[in-house]
């Protein structure tokens, strides 16, 4: 099953500004939320040397939303699971604390709740989404522009051709 909805972070774009970081936490009433546990983050990785020279980018964490979950896989009491849009929800109800979605998830993107006893990812908003809203984070704040969610054929074609327009307004090397 394909999915119909895709949320991609354009990493090389992002400025760092958090606005994506905020908006999951207000939407998620930052009061509530526990010891730092954030369904996104946004992260530097850098400065370091790359092929000799000097790289920064942003990092985002988050749920890819897989097309095949680990993380569901491996839960034995079957809290998450894929939507037939492509939308992986963890019902927090059901989970029994195990952690065992947590080491399978590549993308370290599931935390566990240590107030709740269970385990924390983000679930794209669905409660938005159903009513046809764009999940917070998606939902026209980033600065950078670098947030698209949707279908995932659309998006890559509107990446591409948002770096070919960057990639024509970098000035020449010149000697």
């Amino acid at each position: 099953m394909a999915n119909r909805y895709n949320l991609v972070i354009e990493e090389f774009a992002c400025w760092g500004c958090k606005t994506c970081e905020v908006a999951c936490q207000q939407e998620f009433h930052p009061v509530e939320v526990p010891n730092g546990l954030k369904y996104l983050s946004v992260w530097p990785d850098g400065p370091k040397l790359v092929n000799g020279k000097l790289d920064f980018i942003y990092r985002i964490r988050v749920c890819k939303h897989c097309e095949d979950p680990p993380c569901a896989a491996v839960c034995p009491e079957e809290a998450i699971n894929k939507r037939g849009d492509g939308i992986v929800i963890l019902d927090e109800k059901k989970c029994s604390g195990c952690r065992l979605c947590i080491d399978q998830c590549p993308y370290e993107a599931i935390q566990f709740n240590e107030e709740k006893r269970t385990a924390a990812k983000c679930n794209l908003c669905y409660h938005r989404v159903d009513r046809g809203l764009y999940p917070a984070c998606a939902d026209n704040v980033c600065l950078a522009h670098c947030i698209y969610f949707g279908d995932p054929v659309e998006i890559e074609k509107e990446i591409l051709e948002k770096r070919k327009m960057r990639e024509g307004n970098r000035p020449s090397n010149q000697d």
